[in-house]
């Protein structure tokens, strides 16, 4: 139906994330009316992002330099560090604004149906970052593997002298925290509770 170009840019459009195959062509044929500088810019932003952005060396957050902007700020409560799952945890818990403490990004939560195990995510790092953190926060979502996380997390700290918490599920079992709004975070970090 389409010339093969158009059909492999249409493909290329579904590999995102809740885009079916009538956005994907709707975004392929919008491409096709831009000018050639607006494409141009539009490729060296995905190729700069996918060559520029790496994990954070302390806390696994995304970043172009060694070191992410939240961990390199001095302001910032360094004796607390809220576990997420993933970046756009992250951001989704600055929008709160009500957080001033460091984060730790696992990249992803434990799923043996996914065959997703403990080694796989950032733990090690973690483990690593505890001398004069006085309390971990677990911000995993409500959910399956991210209450199994959580857990997991707990029991391999509870011998480390460190108060571990976990937010408040203010937050519907089954959610995840990136697509909560910024009042039921607020609400979820502030009943959090020990675990």
């Amino acid at each position: 139906m389409y010339p093969k170009s158009l059909e492999t840019l249409i493909e290329c459009f579904k590999i995102l994330p809740g885009v079916g195959t009538k956005s994907a062509q709707r975004y392929a044929l919008l491409m096709l009316e831009k000018s050639d500088e607006e494409i141009q810019m539009f490729a060296q932003a995905l190729i700069d992002a996918k060559n520029n952005i790496k994990p954070c060396k302390i806390c696994g957050n995304y970043t172009e330099g060694d070191i992410c902007d939240i961990c390199s700020d001095d302001t910032r409560d360094s004796s607390t560090i809220c576990v997420v799952q993933s970046f756009k945890d992250v951001i989704a818990m600055e929008k709160t604004q009500e957080y001033h403490g460091r984060y730790h990004v696992l990249n992803g939560v434990i799923s043996s149906v996914k065959g997703i195990m403990p080694q796989d995510l950032n733990i090690d790092g973690l483990l690593k970052r505890l001398d004069g953190i006085k309390e971990i926060i677990i911000a995993t979502s409500p959910t399956l593997e991210g209450e199994t996380t959580a857990m997991y997390l707990a029991n391999i700290l509870k011998d480390k002298n460190v108060k571990v918490t976990r937010i408040a599920h203010g937050l519907q079992m089954g959610s995840h925290v990136d697509y909560v709004d910024e009042l039921s975070l607020i609400k979820a970090m502030e009943n959090r509770k020990e675990m």
